[in-house]
């Protein structure tokens, strides 16, 4: 089973999340603060972290990990539900969950996260699409094709993929892709969506893979 890096300061819910997960199989390194983890990393399967740690903030710790090592998985979690602060956390982290949770959802997205990461080649299958992780080539498993994108609709859907079954609001993946301010009614996105979904869907019109979130944005459902 995975082996997880946790970092959580508050010591009530440490012990109860590394209890679970530990019931649950997995093998866990609990830190109260980030101080020293770049010795930790090479052990490690996924990181767990807070946003609110003494000393440097989540952010930052998150951000020092990526550099360290950019294939390893970061679930963020937090308290902070403002969309300032998941955006932030989404720049660099691979998922970003709310406080309270469930720990059958954590394990979900913890799963999720280990199968995209995966040290193996393996394909990864969404509905009729198949992915080949090393170099994110998109294949028709029914047509046997090889489904061409454009550069934004790659980055757009690569987006989505690392950030599979989250809802993504418009600003935030305008933000990641074009690095730019999103600006409110703003189509640009749309049409590049309305057009991937032209290639990716089986039906566009009724969308199952990009599934369009009323009032929010998108996700992608694996």
């Amino acid at each position: 089973m995975a082996h997880v890096l946790y970092i959580e300061d508050d010591k009530e819910i440490g012990n109860w999340l590394t209890n679970e997960l530990k019931e649950r199989g997995y093998d866990i390194t609990w830190l109260i603060s980030g101080e020293n983890v770049e010795k930790y990393l090479s052990e490690v399967d996924i990181v767990i972290l807070d946003v609110m740690l003494p000393g440097l903030d989540g952010f930052s710790i998150g951000k020092r990990i990526k550099n360290v090592n950019n294939k390893l998985p970061i679930l963020m979690l937090s308290a902070r539900t403002a969309i300032e602060d998941k955006i932030e956390g989404l720049s660099f982290a691979d998922d970003y969950m709310t406080k309270p949770f469930h720990p059958d959802e954590l394990v979900a997205r913890i799963q999720v996260l280990l199968r995209r990461f995966s040290k193996t080649d393996q394909p990864i299958h969404i509905q009729h699409l198949m992915i080949n992780p090393k170099d994110f080539q998109i294949i028709n498993k029914e047509t046997d094709e090889e489904i061409i994108l454009t550069g934004k609709q790659y980055a757009i859907f690569q987006y989505f993929f690392k950030h599979a079954n989250q809802i993504l609001t418009k600003e935030q993946i305008y933000e990641s892709i074009w690095e730019e301010a999103y600006l409110e009614n703003d189509k640009t996105l749309m049409v590049h969506i309305r057009y991937l979904r032209e290639k990716i869907e089986k039906d566009p019109a009724n969308p199952t893979i990009i599934e369009t979130i009323r009032g929010i944005g998108y996700r992608l459902k694996e």
